[in-house]
């Protein structure tokens, strides 16, 4: 009889070598820059113009390109200008435009003014006609809607509220008819077209994030939204059959529009944020 074989040594596997990591890519300093929150691009080119940022130690110069591991520091003349810089809450009547003037509409930013502020405003900055310098809306609202605008000169703010990877919260109390219906429009409107509200529609040949959307009334929804599409709410609504009859901001992040009354504004107060 023949002796038993003996059994087979396993198989050794010999794991393969992790591919080396790419080199970091540099990166210029002011796009750094604003990724880490420290300024805008656009007020870091003036730090770095006027010799308020270092890069490992060496005044920085415009254009410079930075590593990950590269040490960026801000003088303190910048963060002095930075606190300087003020953030205004407007609550922005019909009638005027966010941005630029068009079509021969007021841009909101000409009701900031001393006359304008909220008597309830407890925020102890002082009105100065030179807060007006570098003031810009931080979002948009048309023509034809009302509520919260936030204009500020610190591109901190505006990066939060609208730059590229913003995911801030926006909150609309939206109006509605169906067809010709302008009351008790919730019990003609379709469950599943809701559905479509809530996710499954596209602007512009791109899907549209989900969105929280219920029903505040017969007649008025609630929108809350992480993106800002130009005219988005109307154009989502038109396709679900819907026409907007009012729209109205009320919440940008964690601040709310409140008592403030139309066409009045009040400053973004210190241990406030959105």
């Amino acid at each position: 009889m023949n002796a038993p074989r003996p059994p087979a040594p396993p198989i050794r596997r010999i794991p393969k070598a992790a591919a080396p990591a790419a080199p970091a890519e540099p990166m210029r300093l002011n796009k750094r820059m604003a990724e880490q929150g420290l300024s805008s691009r656009r007020e870091a080119d003036d730090w770095i113009a006027k010799g308020w940022v270092l890069v490992n130690g060496a005044p920085a110069v415009m254009g410079q390109k930075v590593l990950p591991g590269d040490q960026i520091t801000v003088e303190r003349a910048a963060q002095g200008q930075q606190a300087r810089q003020v953030t205004v809450l407007l609550h922005k009547p019909m009638g005027y435009v966010s941005g630029q003037a068009e079509d021969g509409h007021e841009p909101a930013v000409t009701l900031f003014t001393a006359r304008n502020r909220w008597a309830e405003d407890r925020a102890p900055q002082r009105f100065d006609p030179a807060q007006l310098r570098g003031l810009a809306p931080a979002g948009r609202l048309d023509i034809d809607s009302v509520g919260l605008l936030v204009l500020t000169q610190d591109g901190r703010v505006a990066r939060q509220l609208i730059g590229e990877d913003a995911l801030m919260e926006k909150e609309y109390l939206v109006r509605v008819q169906l067809g010709e219906r302008a009351s008790d429009v919730r019990a003609a409107f379709p469950p599943a077209q809701m559905a479509r509200l809530r996710h499954g529609l596209s602007l512009d040949g791109k899907p549209l994030k989900p969105a929280v959307v219920e029903w505040e009334n017969a007649e008025q929804l609630r929108f809350v939204l992480t993106e800002g599409k130009k005219r988005q709410i109307r154009r989502m609504c038109e396709q679900v059959g819907l026409k907007v009859v009012g729209l109205k901001r009320i919440r940008m992040g964690r601040i709310v529009l409140g008592r403030l009354p139309p066409g009045q504004w009040r400053y973004l107060a210190p241990g406030e944020s959105f």
